[in-house]
């Protein structure tokens, strides 16, 4: 999110997350990206090796800096995505009708037209004659009809081009492997050394392999918010459990919808943000959202329609994927995205749109940041202002869509970093002085004041604690009037 702090403006409250790739990897592209308002910056580790990845932290960090915008790092692991092994030309042509092997016990023989190796040993026992696997995001399928040994022998019903190393996936779900395979654990020790702020878990089937994620994370000394990505119909089966487990969830349309088909996933993403929404989760909306932007420098109509649309649905953010990794026009991507936010929400404007107080709290700050969501729905506010050490408040504040901007202000930068994801925060750097309460709130008015993000004669709700550096100790709301200068 970019702030022009040369005048009072709209302020984008839909969170942009920016894959980084090849295209961003020159500092002036970065550069571009970031300064253009994306939020967040994704680190894929199902593509390229690690030291390239630390070095596109380790730069997005500095870039950050210099724009003094708080940019978080998303962590994203590689998780099982089944995939098939590699062929001696890089790809091959598959024609329809023929029989392929999928070979599961010779996975390091080049692949040709007639077999190729599988990544996944224990494919041969998930699958049956008769199942439909599709790859290459459903480009190919072929239809199971024997299983032989460690061999899966299939009919090629729709052919094409595939090449080296495409995924697998089995129509109708039941694949049994775990969300955490061995490959992940040395990127989870990576993800806490590069101190992420968010840890987004692939594949996850259940609850359980998210607590198992949060244990190797915590283990390995990090101390990331943990995202689960829904990208199979076994988490569908279990949404709810996965949401409980996970401090974020990420509508992962990609695999999901080569699945469940076409035809069900629009409803579906409706009913996993609004399950997201209802257990007070932060929740995003990914895979192909302005796809022809890799190549072009302008959205399709469609496109345009599927950003809003994820928008109006209340998705805290959206996330682009190959359009800012390896398109053509990364900061262009972001800029068509931060207007689409903007167009969407003043629809929500117009509408008064906003969600209804139905949660039950049992903490004190959560409590007082209900208060504050209830005033500002019901009294004229110009924004809200969360002075917060870790960033709750200001998420629970964040969790009631409204039209009111809300401040966040943290002398913690871990804090302030993962807050950056949360729809209308906005976090802003403050360390308070003192204890006296009076002389806290006209200081941090002051800082806001002065950065033009509220002004003379605003009506401001301000929740803080009444002993400042105290985490979780939000417990005073005051409604303040803002004189004239």
């Amino acid at each position: 999110m970019q702030i022009d702090t040369s005048r009072p403006m709209k302020i984008r409250r839909t969170k942009i997350i920016a894959t980084l790739g090849p295209a961003t990897d020159t500092r002036e592209e970065l550069y571009g990206v970031i300064k253009a308002g994306a939020d967040v910056v994704r680190l894929n580790m199902s593509h390229g090796p690690a030291a390239k990845q630390i070095e596109r932290a380790r730069m997005a960090r500095e870039v950050a800096a210099e724009l003094e915008r708080e940019v978080a790092l998303l962590f994203d692991l590689q998780g099982p995505k089944i995939r098939i092994e590699h062929f001696a030309g890089g790809s091959t042509m598959l024609e329809t009708g023929h029989q392929f092997i999928l070979d599961a016990e010779d996975f390091t023989t080049p692949g040709d037209n007639h077999r190729v190796g599988v990544s996944y040993a224990g494919l041969p026992d998930d699958v049956k004659a008769g199942n439909l696997l599709l790859l290459d995001d459903g480009l190919i399928s072929m239809r199971v009809i024997a299983v032989k040994g460690r061999k899966i022998v299939c009919e090629v019903e729709n052919g094409g081009k595939l090449a080296s190393r495409k995924g697998i996936n089995l129509q109708g779900g039941g694949l049994s492997i775990s969300g955490i395979v061995e490959h992940d654990l040395p990127h989870i020790q990576l993800a806490a050394d590069l101190e992420a702020d968010y840890l987004a878990v692939s594949f996850p089937a259940n609850a359980g392999d998210m607590v198992r994620a949060r244990e190797l994370l915590h283990k390995a000394g990090g101390r990331a918010a943990l995202m689960a990505k829904i990208e199979r119909i076994e988490a569908i089966e279990n949404l709810e459990e996965i949401c409980d487990a996970s401090d974020a969830i990420l509508v992962a349309r990609g695999d999901l919808g080569v699945e469940i088909g076409d035809a069900e996933l629009p409803g579906l993403q409706k009913r996993i943000i609004h399950t997201a929404l209802k257990h007070n989760r932060i929740v995003v909306t990914a895979t192909q959202m302005m796809q022809s932007m890799i190549e072009n420098p302008i959205p399709t109509r469609a496109e345009v329609l599927d950003v809003a649309n994820a928008v109006m649905d209340g998705s805290d953010g959206v996330m682009l994927s190959a359009e800012t990794a390896m398109g053509k026009h990364p900061t262009k991507v972001i800029e068509a995205m931060h207007r689409i936010c903007l167009g969407a929400e003043r629809h929500f404007d117009r509408e008064g749109v906003s969600a209804p107080l139905t949660v039950h709290f049992q903490k004190i700050d959560q409590a007082i940041a209900m208060a504050a969501m209830y005033m500002a729905q019901n009294v004229s506010v110009q924004a809200i202002v969360a002075l917060t050490e870790s960033g709750s408040t200001a998420q629970w504040l964040s969790r009631v869509q409204s039209s009111v901007p809300i401040f966040a202000l943290s002398p913690n930068v871990a804090s302030r970093r993962r807050m950056a994801m949360y729809r209308d925060v906005y976090p802003v750097a403050h360390q308070p002085q003192g204890d006296d309460l009076n002389l806290i709130v006209e200081e941090l008015l002051k800082l806001l004041k002065q950065k033009s993000l509220i002004k003379a004669g605003d009506r401001v709700i301000v929740t803080m604690g009444d002993k400042t550096g105290n985490q979780g100790g939000t417990n005073a709301l005051r409604l303040v009037e803002l004189g004239p200068e």
